[in-house]
């Protein structure tokens, strides 16, 4: 390594270098931010001062909510700096602290998603117990174990970068420090650093998939022994907007770290990026908004409070 230059920052070449294209990058995405730090600014303060929404399922959604800002404000804010002032470098240090910061938001929200299904399994299989069973301790404890889960996943994957050498190319062709581009420019053997991805998320990702499928299976069986369709139809409906949540997250996130490398997938790699980076935390007050009735009345009750707006 004597005749090999040490690199100590990266450049984040982003989505586009044309200027036209970077200041309308820049706007979308502005709009996508503050639309998302709004929606769930907005879920948590309903949630919060609304009586009827002081039940389990609504508490673990308001966290959900606080993680989604969390989590896109760990790729956006340096995303948007890049595309106004052009400084496009990050050192490795933070590059190694964004990939911890991110696999520790994404891990405890595919908890949190999991606590979440455990919860419409307990309201729908065994509402009898429900109230017994989701107490304020429990919740909590689900949602402490989500971020112990997080934080774990993030150092797991991000302690061993700190060993790493870069002595190649430190143009990174991403927006953000992602780990698959990250490790292509090192200048050591990578092997264990693939191996530990893969297997802490398929241990993570499955054991999260696995509580949710599991949940919904017993959820789906239940559902289907209603004998009357509007029953069917209520209890199913409590459910979608999680379902829908689910399948954007996981699907893409997956797609993106657990199949091989290709530089003929690059665009391909962005535009799942996005949608399970940036596009999902914005999207996600918007489906349970729209898809659950007592946050859609709690929402039109505050704004009736707030600004007189009629019911």
């Amino acid at each position: 390594m004597e005749n090999q230059t040490i690199v100590t920052e990266f450049i984040l070449l982003g989505l586009s270098s044309d200027p036209q294209i970077q200041v309308f990058l820049f706007l979308l995405f502005l709009i996508i931010y503050v639309a998302t730090l709004f929606g769930n600014a907005l879920i948590m303060l309903v949630v919060r001062t609304d009586p009827t929404l002081h039940t389990p399922m609504f508490f673990l959604l308001s966290h959900l909510a606080f993680l989604d800002i969390c989590y896109s404000s760990v790729t956006l804010p340096k995303m948007l700096k890049s595309l106004i002032t052009k400084q496009k470098t990050i050192s490795q240090e933070g590059c190694i602290a964004q990939i911890f910061f991110f696999f520790q938001a994404a891990c405890a929200e595919v908890f949190i998603l999991s606590a979440m299904a455990y919860d419409r399994y307990i309201a729908i299989c065994d509402p009898l117990h429900y109230i017994s069973i989701m107490r304020k301790e429990i919740c909590r404890q689900l949602l402490g174990g989500a971020w112990a889960m997080g934080f774990l996943y993030g150092v797991m994957n991000s302690l061993p970068l700190v060993k790493l050498h870069f002595c190649r190319n430190n143009e990174i062709s991403h927006y953000s420090c992602e780990i698959p581009s990250l490790l292509l420019l090192s200048c050591d053997e990578t092997f264990s650093n693939y191996i530990i991805l893969l297997a802490s998320s398929f241990l993570f990702g499955f054991a999260s998939f696995l509580l949710t499928f599991v949940s919904y299976i017993y959820i789906i069986a239940t559902i289907l022994k209603i004998r009357s369709a509007e029953g069917r139809s209520k209890a199913f409906s409590t459910c979608t907007s999680h379902l829908i949540v689910v399948a954007l997250f996981y699907v893409t996130g997956y797609f993106r770290y657990l199949r091989p490398n290709s530089s003929s997938s690059v665009i391909l790699d962005h535009l799942f990026s996005i949608q399970y980076s940036i596009s999902t935390p914005m999207l996600n007050p918007v489906i349970y908004s729209l898809k659950t009735k007592e946050v859609k009345e709690a929402i039109k009750k505050l704004m009736n409070q707030k600004f007189g707006y009629p019911h």
